[in-house]
């Protein structure tokens, strides 16, 4: 029962965002010259955007159809070289495939962080000053809490 319950949310989760997340737009001059990985648009060859955790995909699904616009993500799924690489902490959600660095073009990185802060999906939010993009994972919010967990600059 739990399984069936588990899917049919699955379903209508993908069926209200998925419409919206198609029609968002990528075709701007702000998007010239970026290569598509898996659907995604990525900022250079080392962002990896095959393995996004499917609640993920959804969330960044979701920020595209409030939009109407495609993320530029910046930083997706890492190893563990890369990561240390980038200066991750060790146990960083980017490791697990249920972390992207984005932003998307046009879009004031204010409105990203309040959309982020009522995002069902979002469970951490990192923003950094003086950085155009925003940090979004999907991990379970503690107990309690309404809005994403918040660190760097939120």
């Amino acid at each position: 029962m739990r399984m069936l319950l588990t899917a049919l949310t699955f379903a209508l989760a993908l069926g209200g965002c998925v419409p919206l997340a198609m029609f968002a737009d990528g075709s701007s001059s702000s998007y010239r010259g970026l290569r598509s990985d898996w659907g995604t648009y990525v900022s250079s060859r080392e962002v990896n955007a095959l393995c996004l955790s499917p609640k993920l995909r959804l969330a960044i699904w979701d920020f595209e159809g409030r939009f109407g616009r495609k993320v530029v993500m910046s930083s997706g799924y890492r190893d563990s070289h890369h990561n240390a690489q980038a200066g991750g902490a060790s146990d960083s959600y980017h490791t697990k495939c249920m972390a992207a660095d984005f932003h998307i073009p046009g879009v004031p990185k204010e409105e990203l962080i309040a959309f982020a802060m009522r995002n069902g999906y979002v469970g951490g939010l990192g923003c950094y000053p003086g950085r155009k993009f925003i940090h979004i994972d999907v991990r379970d919010r503690p107990r309690g809490y309404t809005r994403p967990v918040t660190f760097s600059g939120c």
